[in-house]
């Protein structure tokens, strides 16, 4: 080997170590040990269908299905052994004051046809926070076992054959907030604390029941319901000026049917809330509010077949959502243009000239020679003035 061989080889060797140090920053590193995932929580166990609450339910569907004396869906079939969870139309959830029980928590037999009777057993379902039994064929009343149901917040009974007086204890349950006890026969007084702020429901369907229902208390009025249904109801005494205490929370106000005779009191126009208007087949009188027309939110006004009379507002007609204005069988003499738009409109059978399928006139003709209609305070009508 040459002499000069070995500083070449240095040169050589002393070259590469500089490239690899260059090298070194690029090449891939390894990545660092990544850091201990923490434990996995271990898998929740399923509530036990064993307790002394699914034990309590389990008397009372067995005692309920006993009184059941029609079928016709099978809907009960099932309702055998203590699994009352797996009953059909029985839901079952942790229960509110203790998530490690399982309890039973709704129950729908909507649309069965069932036949029978509501046992007093039911009251063992102090968890229940939803009853749906409406459209089948529950006679007798409701069972006073129910004040139990502290938690019960929907009650839909209706369209059985229920009857009897209005059930007492349903004002004392804390929790209730949607009432349906529609299409039945109960009969008697509605009692003045099913609109009280103690029970603060927030729906009220009580329409084609045998209810009596007075407005001179007030009572109706100190309701917080977003819905009152009082249809096909008699209603004793006037609308109330005191209606625009609701403003809060009225969306949906169904009187149609209910032989008030009263006029509709200006102070209605602060229901700003309200969609739904439905004053139909009753005697109000008078003119109607044209302060009707600040309740922005509405949607359907019906006051046909009544005894109103005078111009329709146009303040009524601007109305920014009305879709469905029904003035039929009145006695109003003059309609804005403006109430051709809207969308759907009913105006027959008044005294407006030269308007189509209108009264005839000697029909508007002995109108207008009754007594001028005066309201009162309070919102009923006054007697005409005596004539000496």
């Amino acid at each position: 080997m040459s002499p000069l061989s070995k500083p070449r080889s240095a040169t050589r060797i002393l070259k590469r170590i500089i490239f690899l140090s260059l090298l070194l920053p690029c090449l891939p590193q390894p990545l660092p040990s990544p850091s201990p995932s923490p434990a996995p929580a271990p898998p929740s166990l399923p509530l036990s269908p064993f307790n002394e609450r699914l034990d309590a339910a389990y008397i009372a569907f067995q005692a309920w299905k006993h009184v059941i004396t029609e079928d016709p869906k099978n809907l009960t079939a099932d309702w055998c052994g203590p699994f009352v969870c797996n009953y059909t139309g029985v839901f079952c959830a942790a229960a509110p004051d203790d998530p490690c029980i399982l309890t039973v928590a709704g129950v729908d037999l909507n649309h069965g046809r069932l036949a029978g009777e509501l046992t007093d057993h039911l009251g063992l379902l102090a968890d229940l926070a939803v009853l749906h039994l409406n459209s089948n064929r529950f006679c007798g009343t409701l069972p006073p076992s129910m004040q139990h149901m502290r938690l019960l917040y929907e009650l839909d009974v209706s369209n059985n054959l229920l009857s009897g007086a209005f059930p007492s204890f349903l004002t004392s349950l804390p929790s209730l907030k949607y009432l349906d006890l529609r299409f039945n026969d109960f009969d008697g007084q509605l009692p003045p604390a099913v609109f009280g702020r103690q029970l603060s429901l927030d729906a009220l369907f009580a329409n084609d029941n045998r209810f009596n229902v007075s407005l001179s208390s007030g009572g109706i009025t100190n309701s917080t319901a977003s819905v009152i249904v009082l249809a096909n109801t008699a209603l004793a005494g006037c609308l109330p000026p005191s209606i625009g205490d609701m403003a809060d929370t009225l969306v949906e106000l169904v009187l149609l049917n209910t032989s008030i005779s009263s006029c509709i009191p200006p102070e209605i126009g602060k229901l700003k809330k309200l969609k739904v208007l439905d004053l139909s087949h009753n005697e109000f009188a008078g003119e109607l509010p044209d302060t009707i027309g600040d309740m922005e939110s509405l949607e359907v006004v019906n006051v046909g077949y009544n005894m109103l009379s005078g111009a329709v507002p146009e303040s009524v007609c601007l109305l920014p959502n009305l879709k469905n204005l029904t003035l039929v069988g009145n006695y109003f003499c003059d309609e804005p243009v403006s109430c051709l738009h809207i969308p759907r409109r009913d105006d027959r059978m008044n005294c407006i000239p030269d308007w189509p399928h209108q009264r005839s006139h000697d029909q508007c003709v002995a109108f207008d020679h009754r007594p001028p209609v005066h309201c009162a305070a309070d919102g009923c009508i006054l007697p005409p003035p005596k004539r000496l």
